[in-house]
């Protein structure tokens, strides 16, 4: 099902790294000053929008929670904030997932793979680096630029045809950037997702 694709692209929080949890603590460490009722509302948001990037919520979290305008400048401060504590958290080998990376490690020299992902894009390098997996994909790609135009610019960079790849993701975010790409989706880690379609349980069978 997946081999007949000629080309995969993954997204990494909760497909190759356990990190949604994290990613939650980290939220609630860096809003630790507000409100616990208005971090709540950012963490149902976070929750639901898997596939956005921080920039994107930490602009929620001001703008349509608190109702204050933020300047571009200190929405990247609160990112920059966030990362740093990722980067002390995340770098934590027990948290890759050992089913979708085994299947990585088994494909990747026969299926070119790429990673797009709403986490920052240097702070994602930096855990792939660190966690020692960045040589299984052929470029490694996170926020802030939209998911979808990760997608859309990747299919142009490497000239592939929509038609030869497939997403695999965990969130709705997820397959709207496979749809609007119109690359096939496969949804995986999250079983919500088996009403769009062709859902992963495991990869044991790949």
């Amino acid at each position: 099902m997946l081999k007949k694709h000629k080309v995969i692209f993954w997204d990494f929080d909760g497909v190759l790294l356990n990190s949604n949890e994290v990613r939650d603590a980290g939220f609630i460490e860096v809003l630790q000053s507000f409100p616990k009722e208005q971090v709540a509302q950012l963490l149902d948001f976070h929750r639901a929008n898997g596939g956005l990037s921080r920039y994107v919520k930490f602009r929620y979290f001001f703008e349509e929670i608190r109702n204050e305008k933020i300047s571009d400048d200190a929405l990247q401060d609160w990112a920059n904030q966030f990362s740093i504590i990722m980067k002390k958290l995340l770098v934590n080998k027990e948290l890759l997932i050992h089913d979708s990376l085994n299947f990585v490690k088994s494909n990747y020299q026969a299926i070119p793979m790429h990673i797009v992902s709403g986490s920052d894009q240097t702070e994602l390098r930096f855990l792939c680096q660190s966690l020692g997996i960045s040589q299984f994909f052929k470029s490694i790609h996170g926020s802030p630029t939209a998911k979808n135009t990760l997608v859309a610019k990747l299919l142009l960079a490497q000239n592939y045809k929509p038609t030869d790849v497939v997403l695999i993701g965990d969130s709705g975010n997820d397959y709207e950037a496979a749809t609007v790409n119109s690359i096939a989706f496969r949804g995986y880690n999250n079983p919500s997702l088996e009403r769009f379609g062709v859902y992963i349980k495991d990869f044991s069978h790949f």
